[in-house]
């Protein structure tokens, strides 16, 4: 035991010892694993391909009309972006569309987020007749194609005198049954139903423990499926187009005027698309931290 004890430590091989001037890579739990060469590249290329169509649209917002139909087109900025925004600005009435089109996609996200929200908790913990055939039927309601609603919505409106008016818009997509079953898949994993029981023996009725219990475990969600609804009711187009006209449009209606004309001028056109991308963009920075933030953190805790 004691020359055991006493013998010199021998040397570790050749191959485990970590090389002069290089870090090794951290394993196991909590670790922090490094990427490779390869995927900054693969990252590198999915960004440039993914804000490619933003740059062009700027730098065809950037040019005239005559310059954009020369061969090879330009790839760099012009000096007629604020001209072209001008235009823009005042031909297509582009500051009630940006009004309208914010008041129609916060109303129609804030909607969605909240009636959704209560139905997926419904459906996911609540016991009730029929609860089955029901779910069924409000996603079997994502089948139909929305064409086949056009033209009796339209004589809904018309009938309620609704037309050209933004609740038009609003109404018809105000609750999703993407948004019901969105909430409903998350709550049956996210929230147990050991909390509900709890909360109920504690004397909570239904809606406290909607406020209470399942808004801060839904959180997260809430927060995906309120930015998911708000960027699609932004750029919807088909409905509006039918329901609105120029005189109260919303961002995609309006832009619609831009086109008209013997030749259309693409350069003031390219120029109301980025004014009517610009809002969202805004909305992505302020709010996408704390989007990806809740995201997180209904992993962790789910």
């Amino acid at each position: 035991m004691t020359l055991l004890k006493d013998a010199p430590s021998r040397p570790a091989p050749a191959g485990d010892r970590p090389k002069a001037g290089r870090r090794p890579r951290a394993k196991g739990a909590g670790g922090q694993f490094h990427a490779g060469r390869l995927a900054y590249a693969l990252i590198a290329l999915v960004t440039v391909v993914s804000l490619f169509p933003l740059v062009w649209t700027a730098i065809a917002a950037s040019r005239d009309n005559t310059r954009l139909a020369e061969s090879p087109p330009p790839f760099w900025f012009g000096s007629n972006l604020p001209r072209n925004l001008d235009i823009a600005w005042h031909d297509a009435n582009l500051g009630l569309a940006l009004l309208n089109t914010a008041f129609v996609a916060g109303s129609i996200a804030l909607g969605t987020v909240l009636f959704g929200t209560i139905a997926g908790f419904a459906f996911a913990r609540l016991r009730f007749r029929f609860r089955t055939a029901l779910l069924m039927l409000t996603i079997g309601t994502m089948m139909v194609p929305p064409q086949l609603s056009v033209v009796p919505l339209f004589m809904a409106i018309a009938e309620l005198e609704w037309t050209n008016q933004l609740q038009a818009v609003i109404l018809p997509t105000f609750v999703s049954a993407f948004g019901v079953f969105f909430m409903r898949q998350y709550l049956t994993q996210a929230l147990p139903g050991e909390l509900v029981e709890a909360a109920r023996v504690d004397g909570a009725h239904s809606l406290r423990i909607v406020w209470h219990v399942v808004f801060p475990v839904a959180r997260p969600a809430m927060a995906v499926l309120g930015m998911l609804t708000f960027v699609m009711a932004w750029n919807d187009f088909f409905w509006p187009i039918i329901a609105l006209t120029q005189q109260n449009p919303t961002v995609q209606v309006a832009l619609t005027g831009l086109g008209r004309g013997y030749i259309p001028d693409q350069s003031v056109i390219m120029a109301g698309a980025l004014l009517g991308t610009l809002p969202l963009l805004l909305v992505l920075a302020v709010f996408g931290k704390q989007i990806v933030g809740g995201i997180m953190q209904g992993a962790v805790k789910g």
